[in-house]
């Protein structure tokens, strides 16, 4: 596919462009049409991100942070922001985690990780009343391969809350959208036990 310039003269050849993290099924940035060189260095960040991952998961975190710079600087997608968040939330940075989420969210508002991770940042940070607004936006993103965190988060808020049955609905709700994800089940048999 070719695109015109308002000169009508032919600009560059571009092409749909879609890349997965290796991550699950999560892809890396959403489908969007390319020329040659921007998707050479959409695969250039992808690179970064996949190595700035697997450090993250050796707990190497200065390097993953490093990598992960590295990424959006060939490249920059709402993925490569949120995961740096993610890394800086490990090293006890909340506050530049959640401006990494916002920078996610400016680049793609429809990718749903950041929304879900500010309100854990939130959470942690002791704002429940500031996390339930974000974890609602979660919950709707258009792009998101695990909308069962943002109900279990939000279930943690409505426990923390003392609305206990709204607490139940929401870790019930994160258990039906991921059978096998223990943490909710703990907390789902913890607060219906207290209840009983």
């Amino acid at each position: 596919m070719k695109e015109e310039t308002d000169t009508g003269q032919a600009a560059a050849e571009v092409r749909l462009v879609a890349l997965l993290t290796g991550i699950g099924d999560m892809p890396f940035g959403g489908e969007e049409f390319l020329t040659e060189q921007q998707a050479a260095a959409k695969q250039e960040a992808l690179k970064f991100f996949k190595s700035a991952y697997e450090a993250q998961m050796r707990g190497e975190l200065d390097e993953a942070a490093e990598l992960y710079k590295q990424s959006l600087e060939a490249y920059p997608t709402a993925e490569a922001h949120t995961f740096l968040g993610w890394t800086y939330s490990f090293m006890g940075l909340l506050d530049e985690a959640i401006a990494e989420c916002l920078l996610a969210i400016n680049v793609d508002p429809d990718f749903g990780n950041p929304y879900n991770d500010i309100g854990a940042y939130l959470i942690e940070k002791g704002d429940t009343n500031g996390a339930i607004d974000w974890l609602a936006r979660a919950q709707k993103a258009a792009r998101y391969e695990s909308y069962f965190y943002p109900h279990f988060n939000l279930g943690r808020v409505y426990e923390a809350k003392g609305r206990l049955f709204d607490a139940l609905r929401e870790y019930k709700t994160a258990i039906d959208l991921n059978p096998g994800y223990t943490l909710a089940i703990r907390a789902f048999r913890k607060l219906q036990s207290k209840l009983n």
